[in-house]
């Protein structure tokens, strides 16, 4: 059964990532009424497109997630509503590809050193043989699918050759080479940058632990655009204490935000960024481009895209 809409919220939670009103305004010649609503507004409508869960969301009939990352969902309870939930999944890679290409070229050429040494007012040039360039080094994306996949497209233009870890370990375009899930420790072990995109689930909860970190060169860097619980970030920090790694760049953390008290505040090659890989000025509309076409295939019978449950 197609869900009936005739009115459409725009949660407030979608602060954190646009404003809501942007969405909103970019569906306003919907064929159904569309509105920015609170916690206490979600009764009024029949669907929602939002960023937090919320129980109130077990009552309609469609919820739409502006992330690809439906891990805050209660999958089983919204089946058993008949909730449909569907995300944005298909609309982040070349966004956080170039992200993740930035992670890179700073370590590559020190950028981020620079950065700081700004702040400090302090003139300091690194030492002849610290910097390096792209061409030639390997990336393993841990996560082939649409997020895996623009990064590997951003990060081949550049000159790296790129590997991948599926489940499979079947081919896919754009990697030289893919190893199975279970051959995970041999796929980092010869890579200059490790890369996560994996989605959160009961599998992948801390996939990334100390036995990895062990099993990655010490002059490796590992990046994580993926979830942070994929990550024991205990594990991680020893390992970057303990100069087992080169560094990190790290935009999800197992808790948000990353807690002051953090040792990955302070270490000089760690780069942080508060989960925003995927920001980019049109990422309203491409959310508003999904919300429209199942909108419209809904009215018009049809199943919907992006279907999660």
């Amino acid at each position: 059964m197609q869900p009936d809409i005739e009115r459409l919220g725009v949660h407030e939670s979608v602060e954190a990532v646009f404003p809501p009103s942007e969405l909103a305004d970019y569906l306003s010649d919907l064929f159904v009424d569309v509105a920015v609503v609170g916690d206490d507004g979600i009764d009024s409508c029949d669907a929602v497109v939002t960023l937090e869960h919320r129980d109130a969301f077990l009552e309609l009939e469609w919820v739409h997630s502006i992330q690809a990352g439906v891990d805050r969902f209660p999958f089983d309870e919204f089946e058993e509503r008949g909730v449909l939930l569907t995300n944005s999944t298909g609309i982040h890679d070349r966004w956080v590809g170039e992200t993740v290409a930035g992670y890179l070229l700073a370590f590559a050429r020190r950028l981020h050193r620079h950065v700081a040494n700004q702040q400090d007012r302090q003139w300091e040039q690194p030492e002849w043989d610290d910097g390096f360039t792209l061409p030639g080094t390997t990336a393993c994306v841990v996560g082939t699918g649409t997020l895996g996949s623009g990064v590997a497209e951003v990060l081949g233009s550049l000159g790296v050759r790129i590997t991948g870890v599926r489940r499979s370990g079947d081919p896919v375009e754009g990697f030289e080479a893919v190893y199975a899930s279970e051959d995970l420790n041999e796929a980092v072990a010869d890579a200059d940058f490790v890369i996560v995109t994996l989605p959160l689930t009961e599998d992948t909860r801390h996939l990334f632990d100390a036995d990895v970190f062990a099993a990655m060169r010490d002059d490796a860097y590992f990046v994580n655009v993926g979830r942070g619980p994929v990550v024991d970030e205990d594990a991680l920090i020893d390992a970057l204490e303990a100069d087992a790694l080169a560094g990190a760049a790290l935009d999800v953390f197992e808790t948000e935000p990353l807690p002051e008290e953090s040792p990955l505040w302070g270490l000089e090659e760690v780069i942080v960024t508060p989960h925003c890989a995927a920001f980019t000025e049109d990422y309203y509309r491409a959310v508003g481009d999904l919300v429209r076409e199942n909108a419209e295939r809904f009215a018009d019978g049809e199943a919907a895209t992006n279907r999660v449950v």
